[in-house]
C-alpha cells in the first residue's frame, strides 16, 4: 500500500518542473494534488485506517514541504482567469496576505521534518504533533485563498 504512494510523491515532484514552464495553472494543480495524496496518507495513518510507519510519515511531512517551498511562485497575474481553478481571486487582491500562508506552511514543514529526523517521526503520537500545525495552515489558507465549490 505504501510503496505505490510513496511512487506517486516521486512522480509527482519529477513532473513538477516540466509543467512549471509552459503553465503555471497546471503546476499549481499538481502540487496541491501532490499535498492532496500526502494529507490523505497523513490522516489515513492518524485515523489508523493505515498502519504507522516513521518512513512513511516522513515522506507525507517531505511531500507538502517540497510543495510549500515551491508552490508561491505559480500564482502570476494573470492566473486567476483560468475557470478550472479553485483560486480564489483574494489571491491576487491580496497577495501579500497569500504569502504569509504560503509561509506559514513553510515553517510548520520545515518544522515538522526537523522533529522528524532522519528517519521520521518515531510514532504516530510523534505524527500527529508534528502534523497538526501543518493541517491548520492547510485550512487557514483554504478557507482564505480558495473557492469553496
Amino acid at each position: 500500500m505504501l510503496k505505490p504512494l510513496m511512487t506517486a510523491f516521486a512522480f509527482a515532484m519529477l513532473t513538477q518542473p516540466a509543467l512549471s514552464a509552459e503553465d503555471p495553472v497546471a503546476t499549481r494543480k499538481a502540487l496541491m494534488q501532490n499535498n492532496g495524496a500526502a494529507a490523505a496518507l497523513a490522516g489515513g495513518m492518524m485515523k489508523g485506517e493505515i498502519a504507522y510507519s516513521p518512513a512513511a510519515g516522513k515522506a507525507a511531512i517531505a511531500a507538502i514541504n517540497a510543495t510549500a517551498v515551491t508552490m508561491g511562485d505559480y500564482f502570476p497575474g494573470g492566473s486567476d482567469t483560468d475557470p478550472s481553478t479553485t483560486a480564489s481571486p483574494k489571491i491576487w487582491e491580496d497577495m501579500a496576505g497569500f504569502q504569509e500562508e504560503v509561509a506559514s506552511l513553510q515553517a510548520a514543514t520545515a518544522a515538522a521534518l526537523e522533529v522528524s529526523g532522519k528517519a521520521g517521526p518515531a510514532d504516530l503520537a510523534a505524527f500527529q504533533e508534528a502534523m497538526g500545525p501543518i493541517l491548520g495552515t492547510c485550512r487557514a489558507c483554504h478557507e482564505g485563498y480558495r473557492v469553496q465549490k
